[in-house]
């Protein structure tokens, strides 16, 4: 049965119903229906979508589970009568029987090819022995079955009273049960989720930047997180903001719907602020500054949670005084509001609240604060206004708005302010459903200096101070000269309140990433980690013996292209393999005698990465190779080349499709119609399309960008298919760059690409002045002077041209997904040079990536993927260290960054703590594909073991004591003589294998080892000498080593970057 109704659920209900219609004299909710000998709701065809729903329909839900059309239910003292279709009588043939003391009949319909039966005239015939039925009076219906029902009624000679019964139909459906209060809940989780975590964020991103988009827009694009389009082009709910929310990962989302259309007013809505909930978005784009009112609402299996909140643009003291008034009354009411109260006492309270704090506001106050909530959005029998005198009781849920309305603003301009939440009445006080986002730092942005005295002053500005990156501090002088004891206290204080804020830092971040890492692999249903094993593959080269060439009946090898296959004659049979079962073939000759060995795939061959080929049953027995035997060394030649390049092209094919795998065939370009695109002329790029190199145009359209060139070669991106959006000035580069990296890979020419980059080429060689006239009357450097003015021009000029373009990009694309697409511009002071493929580079952090945009291969690393950095190499005798970025997702590789100087070392840690991602620092490069294999084993395990203590702890513990790093100079030189004694060999060192022929320079040309032995051998004592001189003067109270013991010194003490001397032959 496709429906399954919770009867358990609808005899619950049904109980309700008739205990309270029972009781209805002594409860003022059911006395409109104490008299009455039946209820009768009626339902026709069904409601439109911008309809609203009609409480019959809510009912029926809430008694059903389900809305049935053109469906009337009669309650009677005795029984339940149902009147309804052949189709929705089997449905509702689950309930049929008795619940308790009530039974349940079922009167179905005719189908509409047969002849009209009795069910219609024996409901009507029990509705009309009644006296006084309750009805909806206010509700009108339309459909077949409600003509039907009206001409009936019409005709008839005596009709029973009617009562409206609205008032007790709401008091059936007001107090939830656990089941509904857990739906509301979710109902809400999801309200606040969408608020928190995609409207907030949105709106501030639209106010920050002045992006002009409409009030209508902005409304689509937050429905639009649900999902949007039909068939193939649906997309399903935006899981990047719902999975940020609590308790929504097993919901099912096709019960999640809008209550109504988002609502989004600012002061340019031409309809002026409107606090009602039939408000509509205008065509108006949003305003900038002043006051922005946002409601949305949605639905969780029919049950309503409704959200709105207020933001302020520049606000005035009086606006905020405003805004806190509200936030101090919801908190009061929450305290008034329970069991027992009237709904007209609640708002008496609240309006006698705002005329203690502030009486002016008191005409601004809003006419009523809410009302009843639930499977009706909006319950008028609980509407909290001055004259209704209905109870509210506990586990009701209320839809609470509080505001002031036709405020003015300092130019006379109006405005309104509202806080709308949902609450559950409680019995001692009420509690919040939708949480998060009220206090004023999430509501109220300042553009401006609060007042006057904090705006600076022209003779008090000072020359904006550069902060170094490494901790070195600003120096101290008197009259042009340094105060060196002032210079090396200051340096050393900062450095070590530096260190020990990054060692601190670090420390919370590790923390943080075993955390998470321990409750992201728990036990129990947590995510997996590593690969899904390889599945077992079957091979088939023919459905059947019919299928096979008519040449095997000569019982000769053959080898067939067409299904991929060799056919062996094997005693007297003709046997075919296919080509993926065979290894390789291998032909010799012995004498007047030509071999051909054909050795096959079988489980335990050690052979490189393919060694965990699956088979179906491993223990089976395998035939490892088949032997031939030939006079004919021509056909075994021909025979043996077929079958190895059969096999090289089978190879390159399955290569090519499984690097094509993740290659997603995009939808179609939406082309801008009744206005020109916006496009970027004279633009290369790259990777570029097969042809010669020609300059292009770049026009950006409703749902994308698309790159034509003169040959007539097209390149379409969609918005939604961009990940990060870069733009690269000029500045110190030849090329102005527009850059795209996207989130799955596109075929450009023949090949995928995962980056899409558009430039122009900044050196203009058509404009040569050497040869000008302006020369014969100048003298000097005036003319070079003046072209190099002139390129920084044109080289302006040219920054903010593309810059302007990418900004549009952005925009538009920020239109077309619903969520902002961020324009990124990398910061060239904290660029360093590194190896991450195999030439030299400069890497240039962003926002959220590090980038190396200027030459392909092209480098793209999302900061926030990336789980912790390994700084390998790291030692004071070595110039380089490389940089090991491990991700989140452990399946990927580590990336390595080989080879960045040792100079950029304190940058490259700082810039990697400012931005929050974990770092270890070690003396070797560590193997890191068995490291990874072992992880994704068991990840839960190894989380569970420590997970990356294993790194040896954070950076900056060699530094934490800077204090002692005089007297601990021959320490660390004996340690690194060690080092490098256990390091050395004939052969060289061992680092240089590890991480490349890049880092082979760093140990110098190498001494011979004799010499280099007495010199270890004179270290050794040196530092024991240093060392005991050392304790000596601790003893007696000094801490620094004076002139004349630094003389006696065999080497130099460490320089402040921490590069070791490198030695010199004896």
């Amino acid at each position: 049965m496709l429906v399954e109704l919770n009867k358990s659920q609808f005899h619950s209900r049904v109980d309700r119903i008739y205990s309270g219609w029972g009781s209805a004299n002594q409860n003022e909710d059911y006395t409109s229906i104490a008299d009455a000998d039946a209820l009768l709701l009626l339902a026709g065809d069904p409601a439109g979508e911008d309809e609203p729903m009609k409480k019959g329909t809510c009912f029926q839900q809430w008694l059903l589970g389900y809305e049935f059309p053109s469906t009337f239910l009669l309650f009677t003292k005795k029984k339940l009568c149902i009147l309804c279709s052949a189709s929705k009588a089997k449905i509702l043939s689950q309930i049929e029987g008795s619940s308790g003391s009530i039974q349940v009949e079922i009167f179905h319909q005719a189908k509409a090819k047969d002849p009209p039966n009795d069910a219609l005239p024996k409901f009507f015939e029990i509705y009309t022995s009644k006296k006084r039925v309750g009805i909806l009076s206010k509700e009108t219906h339309v459909g077949k079955l409600v003509s039907e029902w009206n001409k009936l009624v019409s005709e008839a000679s005596g009709k029973p009273e009617m009562v409206d019964m609205s008032v007790a139909v709401s008091a059936f459906m007001a107090q939830k049960d656990q089941e509904e209060l857990k739906t509301i809940q979710i109902a809400s989780s999801l309200t606040s989720t969408l608020l928190k975590h995609h409207v907030g964020p949105r709106l501030e991103t639209i106010l920050d930047k002045e992006s002009k988009i409409s009030h209508e827009m902005l409304a689509a694009q937050i429905e639009g997180r649900l999902g949007s389009g039909e068939g193939s082009n649906a997309k399903g709910p935006d899981m990047k903001v719902w999975n940020k929310g609590k308790g929504l990962e097993k919901i099912d989302w096709q019960l999640v719907e809008f209550a109504y259309s988002p609502i989004i007013i600012s002061r340019s809505t031409k309809t002026g602020y409107d606090l009602r909930y039939t408000a509509e978005s205008t065509e108006d784009n949003i305003a900038h500054k002043g006051v922005l009112l946002v409601a949305f609402g949605m639905r969780y299996k029919s049950y309503c949670a409704n959200v709105g909140r207020t933001y302020i643009v520049d606000p005035t003291p009086e606006q905020e005084a405003q805004y806190s008034l509200l936030l101090s009354l919801e908190a009061e009411l929450l305290k008034f509001i329970t069991d027992g109260v009237a709904a007209r006492d609640v708002y008496q309270y609240a309006l006698s609240f705002v005329k203690e704090k502030n009486p002016e506001y008191e005409k601004n106050f809003v006419k009523n604060l809410g009302f009843g909530t639930g499977v009706e959005f909006r319950d008028s029998t609980y509407l909290l206004s001055p004259k209704n005198g209905h109870i509210l009781r506990e586990n009701m849920t209320l839809n609470v708005g509080l505001g002031f309305s036709e405020l003015l603003d300092k130019d006379g301009s109006k405005y309104a302010l509202h806080i709308v939440d949902t609450i559950r009445v409680g019995k001692n006080e009420s509690s919040l459903l939708t949480e998060g986002m009220k206090s004023t730092k999430d509501f109220l942005f300042f553009l401006t200096p609060e007042s006057e005295d904090e705006k600076p002053k022209k003779p008090e500005r000072k020359a904006p101070v550069q902060p170094r990156a490494n901790g070195t501090p600003a120096k101290y002088a008197v009259a042009g000269k340094m105060l060196r004891n002032n210079r090396r206290a200051a340096q050393d204080e900062v450095h070590q309140t530096a260190a020990a804020r990054l060692a601190e830092h670090q420390r919370e971040l590790h923390e943080k990433l075993q955390a998470e890492g321990l409750a992201k692999y728990s036990e129990g249903g947590g995510e997996k980690g590593g690969k899904e094993g390889k599945g077992w593959k079957k091979f088939q080269s023919y459905r059947g013996e019919g299928a096979l060439p008519p040449e095997v009946d000569r019982l000769r090898i053959l080898v067939d292209r067409k299904a991929l296959s060799v056919i062996l004659p094997i005693h007297g049979f003709a046997v075919p393999f296919h080509i993926n079962t065979i290894k390789n073939a291998v032909k010799s000759d012995e004498g007047e005698f030509t071999y051909l060995r054909i050795n096959f795939q079988t489980p335990g061959q050690v052979a490189g990465k393919k060694e965990d080929t699956p088979f179906e049953d491993p223990d089976a027995t395998f035939v490892r190779s088949i032997s031939y035997r030939t006079t004919d060394g021509h056909r075994f030649d021909s025979i043996n080349k077929q079958i190895n390049e059969l096999k090289r092209d089978v190879n390159k094919r399955e290569a090519q499709k499984k690097e094509m795998a993740d290659v997603v065939e995009q939808d179609s370009l939406i082309e801008l119609k009744g206005r020109r695109p916006v496009k970027m002329p004279e633009a290369f790029i790259r990777p570029a399309p097969d042809g010669k190199r020609l300059p292009g145009e770049v026009e950006i359209h409703q749902n994308g960008v698309r790159y034509q060139s003169p040959m007539g070669q097209k390149v379409d991106v969609l918005f939604s298919n961009i990940k990060h959006l870069f733009f690269q000035p000029c500045d110190h580069e030849l090329l102005v760059i527009v850059h795209m990296h996207l989130r799955s890979p596109i075929i450009v020419g023949k090949k995928k690409t995962f980056d899409v980059q558009f430039f122009r080429e900044a050196t203009d060689v058509q404009f040569d002045e050497t040869g000008n006239r302006k020369r014969k009357h100048r003298y000097g450097d005036e003319d070079e002077i003046e072209m190099e003015q002139t390129e920084r021009k044109r080289r302006q000029i040219l920054n903010k041209e593309i810059k302007a373009f990418a900004e549009k990009i952005a925009e538009a694309a920020s239109a077309s997904i619903g969520e902002p697409l961020e324009l990124d511009i990398p910061f060239r002071e904290l660029s360093f040079e590194g190896v991450p493929f195999r030439t030299s580079v400069r890497l240039q952090p962003t926002t959220d990536c590090l980038i190396h945009l200027t030459d392909p291969p092209f480098l793209v690393v999302t900061l926030s993927e990336i789980e912790i950095a390994s700084l390998e190499r790291v030692q004071y005798s070595l110039k380089q260290f490389d940089l090991c970025l491990i991700f989140k997702d452990f399946t990927k590789p580590p990336l390595h960054i080989n080879s960045i100087q040792s100079s950029s070392m304190d940058d490259v840690k700082n810039w990697l703590d400012s931005v929050d991602i974990a770092m270890a620092e070690g003396p070797v490069n560590l193997n890191w594909g068995p490291i990874m294999k072992h992880i994704n084993e068991s990840p839960y395990e190894f989380f569970q073991g420590g997970g990356w203590s294993f790194l040896s702890g954070t950076t900056g513990g060699a530094e934490s004591d800077l204090s002692d790093v005089q007297d601990s100079e021959s320490e660390f030189e004996a340690e690194s003589d060690s080092f490098e004694e256990s390091a050395s060999s004939d052969d060289g060192s061992h680092f240089s294998d590890a991480s490349g022929s890049e880092s082979g320079s760093d140990f110098g040309e190498g001494s011979d080892s004799d010499a280099g032995d007495d010199w270890d051998e004179l270290e050794r004592k040196a530092a024991k000498s240093d060392q005991k001189r050392a304790d000596i003067k601790k003893s007696r109270g000094s801490d620094d080593d004076s002139d004349d013991d630094r003389t006696k010194k065999k080497k130099a003490a460490p320089k402040a970057n921490g590069k070791k001397p490198v030695k010199s032959k004896r």
